[in-house]
């Protein structure tokens, strides 16, 4: 199985360089203030020169209901092949974001129970990509990156319209089980290669993409 992995939040230019060097699928950066990833679009699209230059990887834009002024802004900018929609965005929100900007949209549903799964059918005519991730503790100041997972098996034998994501709490150590258990064509990482609040490690982000591999 060939599974290919988002490598999310990222900050600084030696992580950047470990996500392609590893061959992650896509590179993200984070526009949320009350996150401790968050970079502003000028950073990310200088962050994004290499991904740009070496070609291959997708650049996404992660987002918490964002306005059309920070769209436009990314837009100008950073110039993302993904806009990924972490909030409570609806289907229709969703499809405005995609004309807007003309990126291609990744939804993020949280999960916690086999039910919160079928909320992803409205999305999926409008959306290139769904994600589902741990839903977050009530107490959480932010809906993802935390680290929260879920039972993967719930995932097992489903089919979507759209290809998928899993994400929440993964790492080096238990993306393969996470991957087998849930049978994801696509993963995500954020807190799970870090070595402290939105420091990415890029040992364990080569570990992760390594793990990946062997999937």
């Amino acid at each position: 199985m060939n599974v290919g992995a988002k490598i999310c939040g990222l900050s600084t230019p030696e992580a950047v360089l470990a996500a392609l060097d590893g061959g992650a699928w896509h590179v993200g950066f984070l526009f949320f203030e009350r996150s401790p990833r968050n970079v502003e679009p000028e950073a990310a699209a200088r962050l994004a020169e290499p991904v740009r230059a070496r070609g291959g990887a997708g650049v996404v834009a992660v987002t918490v209901d964002p306005d059309d002024a920070l769209l436009d802004r990314l837009s100008a900018t950073l110039r993302p092949d993904y806009i990924q929609l972490h909030g409570k965005e609806t289907p229709a929100r969703a499809r405005e974001v995609a004309e807007r900007t003309g990126a291609a949209v990744i939804k993020v549903l949280p999960v916690s129970e086999a039910a919160d799964i079928d909320q992803a059918r409205p999305y999926e005519p409008v959306v290139a990509h769904l994600m589902f991730e741990g839903r977050p503790p009530k107490d959480a100041d932010r809906p993802g990156g935390v680290g929260a997972r879920f039972d993967w098996s719930l995932l097992a034998g489903r089919r979507f319209a759209r290809p998928w994501l899993l994400a929440g709490g993964l790492d080096p150590w238990n993306v393969g089980e996470a991957v087998r258990l849930s049978g994801a064509p696509l993963v995500d990482v954020s807190s799970g290669v870090e070595r402290g609040p939105g420091l990415k490690d890029p040992a364990l982000i080569k570990a992760f993409l390594d793990a990946v591999r062997r999937a």
